[in-house]
């Protein structure tokens, strides 16, 4: 008697943007100043199963930029989407949820950000490619590397 196995799915299920929030609290006098400010950018991934194989991945962007100490402006998008797993062994849902779904959410967060920097007054932010494989493969082995520092602890009784 042979089993008919079904073949994996992945499947978009919903594109949304979660969260967004816009600040720039040195207005109006920052749009007079001259000099260009530093940006930096911070990213940020969550996934939460939400059961029947449906996935909720939020991608988070943060942009800060400073002039000296003075915050220019502060966008943050939480760009989220709803994926469907289905068949698929459970050591591969993982690399899943945190590589391919943040690479499909990218591109949205991408324009969702340089369109409320724009909309804020100021020049577009682009932001570059991010290799997600790297972030997760470089999170994978800090983990490997703490649990093998980390010292064993003995409950006390």
């Amino acid at each position: 008697m042979s089993e008919q196995q079904e073949a994996p799915t992945f499947s978009i299920e919903k594109l949304y943007l979660k969260d967004l929030s816009v600040e720039v609290p040195n207005a109006p006098e920052i749009y007079l100043e001259q000099d260009s400010p530093q940006v930096e950018i911070q990213l940020q991934t969550n996934a939460r199963h939400l059961g029947e194989g449906a996935y909720e991945v939020v991608l988070t962007v943060t942009v800060t930029a400073r002039i000296e100490e003075k915050t220019v402006f502060l966008v943050e998008a939480g760009q989220a989407g709803i994926f469907r797993i289905f068949n698929v062994p459970d050591d591969n849902i993982e690399p899943l949820v945190a590589v391919a779904c943040p690479n499909i959410l990218f591109p949205y967060a991408r324009e969702v950000v340089s369109d409320a920097v724009t909309r804020s007054g100021f020049s577009p932010v682009v932001l570059q490619p991010v290799n997600f494989e790297g972030m997760y493969m470089a999170r994978l082995q800090e983990a490997q590397a703490q649990a093998a520092v980390a010292p064993h602890e003995v409950p006390i009784q």
